[in-house]
């Protein structure tokens, strides 16, 4: 069974930092474009970053860019989402996506990913 598992999500104070994970089981990760999105209640799901099988091509929304960073390691079957600086209306429930693609990071749209994790919770608070 094809699964994406996230994890690293917390509660933090604003100004700091957490590390998102993304493994992969059931499959491995080396021909997958993968991308970052968050959601919170009565709002659409938003892409906040993308990265290219390859790694070598990466998208961030304008919200994040310059605090966080997307990242992968093919040997671990785990993409990352280092996040600095971080703000309240960070908050929210972060899902990683995968679409089996060696094509770069065009848009980061919820429509072109076909696999989902189950998302884990950041929360941005004092």
């Amino acid at each position: 069974q094809l699964q994406l598992v996230e994890s690293g999500g917390g509660l933090v104070q604003p100004g700091g930092s957490l590390r998102l994970s993304c493994a992969a089981s059931g499959f491995t990760l080396d021909y997958y474009r993968i991308a970052w999105f968050r959601q919170v209640p009565g709002k659409e799901r938003e892409g906040v970053s993308c990265i290219s099988s390859s790694g070598g091509s990466t998208l961030y929304a304008d919200s994040v860019k310059g605090r966080f960073t997307i990242s992968r390691d093919n040997a671990k079957n785990t993409v990352y989402l280092q996040m600095n600086s971080l703000k309240p209306d960070d908050t929210g429930v972060y899902y990683c996506a995968a679409v089996k693609t060696v094509a770069g990071c065009p848009r980061i749209v919820a429509r072109n990913f076909d696999l989902w994790g189950q998302g884990t919770q950041v929360t941005v608070s004092s």
